[in-house]
């Protein structure tokens, strides 16, 4: 059985190397995996990945959603294997070649995820974009349909909220990975979010999360550490 704390993808959207830093050295070997986004990597870039390897002691998540043509996100995708990543993202998008060529570019060293439908999209925003009624008044389905093209492709599993993880694990099997973000522990008390499709982490591991990716809260609170072992209680309850 995992340890609890695996489950835990802990993102470091912080502006500089120097915060990412600080809050690697307080919380390795209490989450499983450290995002590094796009503003991170933009400022920072592959020199920081390394560091983190290094010091984290826990895998890397390089969340660039890619989306471009098959070619260039190859090329892309090549890079990225090559900075020994554990799992890295790749939009649905509109054409499965993209993701295709992402999966052969990884050659098996970096699993490629799906991301399906963003976590603060809601079905206003699917209409207002475009999408038939059926599919943008059925948020599900339109993640299910995306992440069955993702697993054709070769994708190792897809980037969904946790109110779709557990209709992906019953229609694509067990091994597919499901990664949800929008992620809310029990004890923290309700704010202003950008994430409309949330859950607790009790709630997502229930549902068939196999990575839950929770920020905030760690972030925020004025002991980071202390937080992630509650997250991680959170996460055994819902295992249990």
């Amino acid at each position: 059985m995992r340890d609890p704390r695996d489950y835990i993808i802990f993102p470091l959207d912080v502006a500089t190397r120097n915060d990412a830093e600080a809050l690697v050295r307080q919380l390795a070997g209490r989450v499983g995996l450290f995002k590094i986004g796009l503003e991170l990597f933009i400022r920072s870039g592959p020199d920081l990945i390394r560091w983190v390897r290094g010091e984290g002691g826990a895998g890397i998540f390089l969340d660039l959603k890619l989306h471009d043509i098959p070619m260039t996100v190859a090329r892309a995708m090549a890079g990225i294997a090559d900075l020994q990543v554990d799992m890295t993202t790749v939009h649905c998008g509109e054409n499965p070649r993209m993701l295709e060529a992402a999966v052969d570019a990884g050659q098996g060293r970096t699993k490629v995820l799906g991301v399906t439908v963003l976590t603060s999209v809601g079905t206003a925003d699917l209409h207002q974009a475009g999408f038939t009624p059926a599919l943008a008044d059925d948020v599900e389905a339109l993640v299910r349909r995306r992440a069955e093209a993702a697993q054709a492709a070769g994708c190792a599993g897809v980037v969904c909220s946790g109110r779709e993880a557990h209709a992906i694990k019953r229609a694509l099997g067990p091994d597919f990975l499901a990664v949800t973000p929008g992620i809310r522990p029990a004890w923290e008390s309700v704010g202003p979010d950008d994430q409309q499709r949330v859950m607790t982490p009790a709630e997502a591991v229930r549902s068939g999360a196999d990575y839950i990716v929770i920020g905030r809260p760690i972030r925020d609170a004025v002991d980071p550490a202390r937080a992630a072992r509650r997250v991680a209680d959170e996460v055994a309850e819902g295992l249990a």
